[in-house]
């Protein structure tokens, strides 16, 4: 649990991180120091089948809210290139798309994410970028996102279980799994909707969930919740450097709480069964 008695963000995790709620920093204070770094900072969004529907509101509302005045490079992963909408984008923000084959499996699509954006990094943001974000097109931005998410390495509290007791995590359980984690172990549960960091640390991040997602499939096993579960295991042992509350990462089903003062980033409403390939 990251809320205090009363229901105040607490700022900050066991390993001293800052976990990052509104209050705990000046907008303009920050914006004004990381102006003078010129930084890049790259966005990856896999939209691919059905998912393409979501990616205009989620530019759309990106170019109102994410890193506005700083630079700003999307990289859209679809299988239907012809299908991303034309969003009228901001100075300094651009936006590349990477074909990629389409799947006829939603687990697939999760499972490979890690590789393709460890592919990328190797080919190109290594030389060109700062910092790298990877965030799911079904979600859209409702309120200011900035600078203050950048850190070494950069995780996002699961807005369902972020004050639940480590044993109703849903980690991997299963010992034969390289995702496994004991009832024992663990902090706070991560979601992999929203990953980030510097380049080479998110690197790092991408190619080691990679391998171990590739062991796993060498023994015909799948974690349950795919990459996000290997990205679980990986923090658990590399401590993120910054921590997102669920400002950064809420969900549109669910009400919102008294400590929870502003809704950034949130999933919106949608019907699986329709959007996904397969159940």
């Amino acid at each position: 649990m990251d809320t205090s008695p009363d229901g105040k963000g607490i700022p900050l995790s066991p390993w001293l991180a800052p976990i990052v709620w509104e209050g705990t920093f000046d907008p303009t204070l920050i914006d004004s120091i990381y102006k003078q770094q010129n930084l890049t900072i790259a966005t990856t969004v896999f939209a691919l089948g059905k998912y393409i529907r979501f990616l205009k509101d989620f530019l759309e509302s990106a170019e109102q809210n994410y890193f506005v005045g700083f630079h700003v490079h999307y990289y859209i992963f679809t299988d239907e290139p012809e299908q991303v909408p034309a969003v009228e984008l901001g100075e300094d923000h651009h936006l590349t798309v990477i074909k990629v084959p389409s799947s006829n499996r939603w687990q697939e699509i999760s499972l490979s994410r890690m590789r393709r954006l460890e592919e990328l990094i190797e080919s190109q943001l290594v030389n060109e970028t700062d910092y790298v974000f990877s965030l799911d097109v079904d979600a859209k931005f409702y309120g200011h996102w900035g600078v203050e998410t950048l850190g070494r390495l950069v995780g996002a509290l699961h807005p369902w279980f972020y004050r639940s007791p480590r044993e109703q995590f849903t980690y991997e359980r299963r010992p034969e799994s390289q995702a496994f984690i004991p009832y024992s172990e663990g902090d706070y549960y991560f979601m992999g909707a929203v990953i980030g960091g510097l380049v080479k640390d998110v690197y790092q991040l991408a190619k080691t969930c990679r391998e171990q997602l590739e062991i796993d499939a060498s023994k015909s096993i799948e974690a349950v919740w795919q990459e996000e579960s290997h990205l679980n295991k990986y923090f658990l042992y590399n401590k993120p450097s910054k921590l997102l509350s669920p400002e950064y990462l809420w969900d549109d089903k669910k009400s919102k709480p008294e400590e929870i003062k502003i809704i950034r980033f949130s999933q919106i409403l949608k019907n699986y069964a329709e959007v996904r390939p397969n159940p």
